[in-house]
């Protein structure tokens, strides 16, 4: 397996983070009132996620069939890394505050947009050149479904050296390629990085 994402807070150790992280402030700065938010970290729901997180991060490590991260910021030796759905979605979107999607809804709302607009098939495109793709997005209408193969797509984002991602040694959120992400929210994420090494992305040379 060339990588596992997880929806929720991990950082290289894999113990409790229990303090609000430079990747949940880059996701937030401006952006909340557009895509919503990261929970913190350091909430009793965050500190409760984190938990199942790592523990869910321990059971496919033990498999042993992950393969070694390579990517600019890991945070493991083996290939795993943090998605978060919701934000990832809301990155690519032009105008996300035309679409009217409240917390009980975003993620749902934001998924079915890039699916009718082709805008996820045209993001596996470009992961995976040259392959035949069947499009199921829309068939997709399971809330966790979806939420799955968002994280299945961070991981092929990192698996094909094509992603950004923000943090530090608390940990990264992976997100879209730098290109995939819409201008407007490329600019906030650039505003909000206090250093540069807050917001790094990778872009593998594509064959032309």
């Amino acid at each position: 397996m060339a990588c596992a994402a997880f929806d929720g807070p991990l950082r290289s150790d894999l113990e409790p983070i229990g303090v609000y992280r430079v990747a949940e402030r880059m996701l937030t700065r401006g952006l909340q009132r557009l895509i919503g938010k990261p929970g913190q970290s350091s909430t009793p729901v965050g500190k409760q996620l984190n938990s199942h997180t790592n523990e869910c991060a321990k059971i496919v490590l033990e498999l042993g069939k992950l393969a070694p991260a390579m990517h600019r910021t890991a945070i493991h030796a083996r290939a795993i890394v943090e998605a978060f759905p919701s934000s990832f979605l809301g990155l690519m979107i032009t105008e996300p505050q035309l679409l009217d999607a409240q917390r009980v809804n975003r993620s749902d709302i934001f998924y079915m947009h890039l699916a009718r607009t082709g805008a996820l098939t045209r993001l596996i495109s470009d992961l995976l050149p040259g392959r035949s793709l069947v499009d199921i997005f829309e068939a997709i209408t399971n809330h966790d479904d979806r939420a799955a193969l968002v994280c299945a797509i961070t991981s092929l984002c990192v698996a094909s050296s094509r992603y950004s991602s923000v943090g530090d040694s608390q940990g990264w959120i992976i997100l879209p390629p730098r290109d995939f992400i819409q201008p407007w929210a490329l600019q906030l994420l650039l505003d909000n990085a206090d250093s540069p090494g807050e917001f790094v992305w990778e872009d593998a040379q594509r064959p032309q």
